[in-house]
């Protein structure tokens, strides 16, 4: 059997299969581009989510679905943010199973979040960091990559007054979006980015002795990408050293996904874990796509792109 985008059926059933999207960023404004001069389809990009949905209901055998964060654009009028969202949630909604959000920079940029997480459906809404088990073999962990941010908190909160003090810190320029000056691997420190906190940091590692307790394999999910080898400088989680220290301390995870950089892009790191930057769907023109399923086996993760996105098999260092 053939799959879209040059993939081949490997003849055996997946232990399960789940959904993939990211970067909808939605808005009800006219066809713009990004600071770099790439056409963005804000309107169009809630038709590829709507195809999504349909594709995935009409396999039938999705489990679940994630999004990968930033659902609205920061473009959207202010006043339209909070009608914005529910819109897209909606769609979100139509899939017949449960979606797993993550919150990316766009998202806080419309809604702080302590009204984003309990709209999105987050398991607490105290906190944007999460994991589940959809069969005893694996496990996923959703880490919040604004966890230490200058967006999404309130101004007096200790996590803002830690971005800043890092942003103050690492980036000279007035203008905290922009890298210019910044060399290399620290032209990151921008604000668009973020950072996993102390508290999420030492969740994450308990998180991975219990996976490992159980010999399960993990999938780790993050709005921002976590390896410098998938993506560009100007995109990467501020402190994605220390995440990936505390990774590597464990032989669980196999893969981390990603989406922020819309580009997408894919690396193995030093320690075999395979990094994966999902294309976004609203750089899509109308009459494309960007979205698609990874069927999850023993051994490898296969993702099976529509258009846009790329398909790619990860097989795993036993």
């Amino acid at each position: 059997m053939g799959y879209p985008n040059g993939l081949v059926s490997q003849g055996k059933q997946p232990l399960f299969s789940f959904g993939v999207i990211t970067d909808v960023q939605y808005a009800d404004i006219p066809d713009g581009r990004s600071f770099l001069g790439v056409p963005r389809y804000y309107r169009n990009s809630i038709l590829v989510l709507q195809k999504a949905m349909q594709n995935w209901n009409n396999h039938q055998n999705i489990s679940f679905a994630l999004n990968l964060g930033d659902i609205v654009d920061g473009y959207c009028p202010k006043d339209q943010s909070l009608e914005a969202v529910k819109k897209v949630v909606a769609e979100f909604d139509k899939f017949n199973g449960r979606v797993y959000h993550m919150i990316g920079n766009h998202c806080l940029y419309n809604l702080p979040r302590s009204k984003l997480l309990p709209l999105m459906n987050f398991p607490n809404v105290d906190r944007a960091y999460y994991e589940f088990s959809p069969v005893p073999e694996y496990r996923f962990i959703f880490l919040d990559g604004y966890d230490i941010s200058a967006i999404g908190w309130p101004h007096d909160h200790p996590h803002t007054i830690e971005a800043v003090k890092i942003l103050d810190e690492k980036n000279p320029n007035l203008d905290k979006n922009s890298p210019n000056g910044l060399v290399d691997l620290e032209r990151r420190f921008l604000k668009f980015n973020g950072g996993v906190g102390k508290e999420q940091l030492e969740w994450l590692d308990k998180t991975l002795q219990d996976a490992t307790k159980y010999n399960q394999k993990v999938v780790v999910c993050c709005h921002i990408p976590l390896d410098p080898g998938a993506t560009s400088k100007e995109a990467l989680l501020w402190n994605y050293d220390e995440v990936m220290d505390v990774i590597h301390r464990y032989d669980c995870v196999k893969v981390c996904l990603a989406g922020h950089d819309h580009t997408g892009g894919h690396s193995v790191d030093s320690c075999g874990v395979h990094h994966w930057v999902l294309e976004a769907a609203l750089e899509c023109p109308p009459g494309t796509d960007a979205f698609g399923y990874i069927d999850v086996y023993e051994d490898r993760l296969s993702l099976i792109g529509t258009d846009r996105m790329a398909s790619s098999e990860m097989v795993f260092n036993q």
